[in-house]
């Protein structure tokens, strides 16, 4: 993802990022997320976006939003730029991607799972495409014996079989066994931290993982912020929102970040299927979450039975946001169409024998016709060309793009990046693995 910010991001970070450079934070009257939530459905309302506001004659419109706060405290948090740039040639230094919930690229299962709640920016290194392949979240405490580390870490290495993503949050403990079963195996993870970005992105043995696209990491929060217990408890939502089904290996009860979130889960957002492990010692927790809702873990032993475990019919009575509230999210930036993202699960045969008979959703009867088409494209063609020629966003078709070369219809070949049928590439390719 470039680090060249569109207009919008930069209005919505000057408005409500911290801009920590260094060791010092910005002392600045920054709009709160309820602040600059009302903000953005004025604008939305008023047919505006986040960007006029940086407009020459923008001060009719700052004059507007007094409802929202007064036109000075707007001023002072606009004229921000010579910081903003400071923190971007921080982040670009350290391969530190920005996306604002304004651009096309932000990551739709956010917007679509938490409409107005997704946070105005994202903070990211790593391949973004992976946030929309959706997933196995699992969640737990950070203090854990050795077996159930040993058992978190089989998880992440069968989801690689089964082909499918692992989502966690970075802790330690059953966050970090996950993601490590799963990438030693050389799956794809996703990890959303709740602070220190910048130094999970320095870290040696994350660097070879995000450039090679098997680790992408987000955080709502400025790449610098240190820990903060209300950061760690926000972010949950972002885990769930990401996968398909979530699993609670271990959780405490009625005290810690897991059991608030799980609990959220259940009772509020409503947006996956919770599981919760039954194998091996009991614990309070994981029995009170069952009782309120959580499926029990069928801890599937192959490849099939785990996706079959991440088709299951969704929770009913999802999160009570209206349509209305959709459209914000997803319609912030006036004249960009929604479009649905594919839930990216395995779709070989073998892997998905065992779920035949369930229904085929809307976005995967679409990339069954996309996958049909491109298996024929005999001609080498960039991600931009196969936008053009679908007619979707350039996000969209790279999303499309990879999970085909996952599936081995399609081959990638590099300098510069382009995609070719597999069955077309001729011994040229051969000769290069």
């Amino acid at each position: 993802m470039s680090m060249s910010l569109s207009p919008n991001a930069q209005a919505i970070l000057l408005l409500t990022a911290p801009l920590i450079a260094g060791r010092s934070a910005s002392s600045a009257d920054l709009l709160t997320f309820s602040e600059y939530k009302r903000l953005a459905r004025f604008l939305r309302e008023s047919k505006r976006q986040p960007a006029d506001l940086l407009a020459p004659d923008a001060e009719v419109l700052l004059a507007e939003c007094h409802n929202i706060t007064d036109s000075t405290r707007l001023k002072g948090l606009l004229a921000r730029g010579f910081l903003l740039s400071q923190a971007i040639d921080r982040w670009q230094a350290r391969a530190i991607w920005v996306v604002s919930r304004a651009d096309d690229n932000y990551p739709m299962r956010i917007k679509t799972q938490l409409k107005g709640d997704a946070p105005p920016v994202l903070y990211g290194c790593g391949d973004e495409a992976i946030l929309n392949m959706g997933g196995l979240a699992v969640v737990g405490s950070r203090h854990v014996d050795d077996a159930l580390v040993d058992y978190t870490e089989g998880i992440g290495r069968l989801a690689v079989a089964a082909r499918c993503t692992i989502v966690s949050g970075g802790a330690r403990g059953i966050d970090q066994a996950a993601m490590r079963g799963a990438l030693q195996a050389g799956g794809k993870v996703v990890g959303v931290l709740a602070d220190s970005l910048e130094r999970a992105a320095l870290n040696r043995e994350h660097r070879n993982l995000l450039l090679e696209g098997q680790l992408v990491m987000i955080s709502p929060y400025d790449p610098s912020a240190s820990f903060n217990v209300g950061h760690a408890m926000q972010r949950n939502k972002l885990i769930y929102a990401l996968a398909d089904a979530a699993l609670v290996v271990s959780s405490d009860y009625k005290k810690g970040g897991t059991w608030a979130g799980a609990v959220e889960q259940l009772e509020k957002l409503r947006l996956v299927p919770v599981y919760v492990r039954l194998q091996g010692e009991a614990s309070k927790g994981l029995e009170a979450l069952r009782q309120m809702g959580a499926l029990p873990w069928p801890n599937p032993s192959t490849p099939e039975a785990f996706v079959e475990a991440l088709t299951v019919d969704p929770m009913p009575e999802k999160n009570a946001h209206g349509q209305d509230e959709l459209l914000f999210a997803v319609h912030e930036e006036p004249g960009k169409p929604y479009e649905a993202q594919p839930n990216v699960l395995p779709s070989e045969p073998t892997t998905l024998s065992q779920t035949a008979t369930s229904p085929v959703s809307p976005a995967e009867e679409l990339f069954a016709k996309v996958k049909e088409l491109l298996a024929r494209m005999e001609t080498p063609k960039t991600e931009a060309e196969v936008a053009e020629e679908l007619g979707v966003s350039k996000s969209q078709a790279k999303e499309w793009l990879q999970r085909l070369t996952m599936e081995g219809v399609l081959k990638k070949i590099p300098k510069p990046v382009r995609y070719q049928s597999a069955s077309s590439m001729g011994s040229l390719f051969g000769q290069r693995k």
